[in-house]
Order: structure tokens, then sequence, then C-alpha cells
């Protein structure tokens, strides 16, 4: 349940449209719901504004469905992460309404009312440095857009054609946030830094020739980045960079622009 959700029971409960008990039932599936083996949080999406999302690697598909249907149980909507093929069938037999983002390796069950699913927050700008880079930057969409961000998208827009970036410029300064995933020297996201006025979440990738140490070389070179408001998620961590950007366009509403 989400704040909205939880406003209107208590307006109901005031109104005496819904019953006490009720909405005690309600208030009561917000609590943790424990699996034995596994503890669902399922108050999160009232603390933090979005509920848990499953990370699937470690988990056998029936564990995921298990969890998937204690945060549904809630929230009315889950994100599965780095879901395989096994992960994807397990939870289309649970909810046969679920959309597999084969690209993003990401599975998304979400019932809330088609006014509910609207983007809540600003914009946030995709980019991927090259097509390899790809499904780290769709991963990120995903995320961001299930987050409450509206999201566009320019991909294969890296630096060895910089023509390509420059004519997307309207889109960079239309943004609230961007996300940048890019590989091999990882020079994108400190080029765009010094294009526009809001924060660059950049996301090494793995990809890369030679002594790239699995995208260890470029995220060194983002930590060192001289261009502000570049900041850097780990390796390949497409789900962290688009989370962490719903959450500035989120914030960024709160204050006027410059």
């Amino acid at each position: 349940m989400d704040e909205a959700r939880l406003a209107r029971l208590l307006e109901e409960v005031a109104r005496g449209q819904t019953s006490v008990a009720v909405a005690a039932s309600a208030v009561r599936n917000l609590l943790d719901a424990p699996l034995g083996w596994a503890t669902v949080d399922r108050s999160r999406a009232l603390r933090c504004g979005n509920p848990e999302v499953i990370f699937c690697p470690g988990k056998t598909p029936e564990q995921v469905a298990q969890i998937a249907t204690r945060i549904v149980e809630g929230s009315r909507t889950v994100l599965a992460t780095r879901a395989d093929r096994s992960h994807w069938e397990a939870l289309v037999r649970e909810f046969p309404d679920a959309v597999h983002h084969e690209v993003a390796r990401a599975v998304e069950v979400d019932r809330r009312e088609p006014v509910e699913r609207g983007a809540r927050a600003g914009l946030v700008a995709v980019l991927a440095a090259g097509t390899a880079d790809i499904p780290v930057a769709e991963e990120a969409r995903i995320t961001a857009r299930w987050a409450g961000a509206a999201v566009e998208t320019a991909y294969d827009v890296g630096v060895a054609g910089l023509q390509r970036l420059l004519d997307r410029r309207e889109l960079l300064e239309r943004a609230g946030a961007v996300v940048v995933a890019a590989g091999m020297d990882a020079a994108l996201p400190s080029v765009v830094g010094g294009l526009v006025r809001v924060p660059v979440v950049a996301v090494p990738t793995s990809v890369g020739y030679g002594a790239s140490f699995g995208g260890l070389a470029a995220l060194l070179a983002l930590l060192t980045s001289c261009a502000p408001g570049v900041v850097a998620v780990n390796i390949d961590n497409g789900f962290g960079a688009g989370y962490a950007a719903a959450l500035i366009v989120r914030g960024r509403g709160q204050f006027p622009s410059p």
C-alpha cells in the first residue's frame, strides 16, 4: 500500500464508507511478511515511495514468485531484476499480466489503476554510449519509469561520434537528471556533465577491449571525472542508477528551477 492509498483508506473510515475492521485488515498488510527463508518488507512503499524490488540471482524461480506475491498483495506492483528465463516463467504462471523486459533482464507486474501508473516525477534522460551498453541502460530505463519518472532515451551517442550527442541537446536540456551507461574509457558521462545543469548518474559497464578489467577501468575513470555533478554507481548497476535518478527528479520537484 502506498501513501495515496493509505490516505484514501483513512478518509473512507472518517466518512463512514469503510469499517474500522476492513481498514485494520488493510493496514496489517503493511507488516513484514515472513516466509521462513525471507522476510518481505511490505511497508517500504510508505517509507521510501516505492515497494521492495526483487534481486533474482541466488533465488529459485519459486522463491521469486512467492516474494512477488507478498509484495503485490500490499502494493499491487513489483519489479524483479536480473531475472532469467526460469524466473520469468515462474512469475508469469503466478501473474499472467507480468511483462518481461528481456534486454533489461527485468520482469514487471503492475496492477495499479491507470491514473496511478503515470509519471509522478520529472524527466530522466537515459543515454548509452554504444549499443553494447544498451542492456545496462535498459535496466536503468525500466527502473526509473517503474519508480515514477518519465523517461526518454538516446542510445549509441558515445564520444567516438560526438555529433550524435550534440544532436540530442534538446533532450538533455529538458531532463531533471541524466543516466549515462558507458564502458571502454567511460568518457561520455564527463562530456555530458559539461553540458547540463542537473546531476549525471554514470554507470560504468563491463564493455571494453583488452585491459578494461571487466569495467574496472571505466569505474576508475568515472571516479576521477573532472566534470562536476557526475556521480558513479557500481559496474553494470543500471538498477541503482535508474532508481537514484528517479529519486533526484522527484526531489527536484520540491524546489524552484535555477
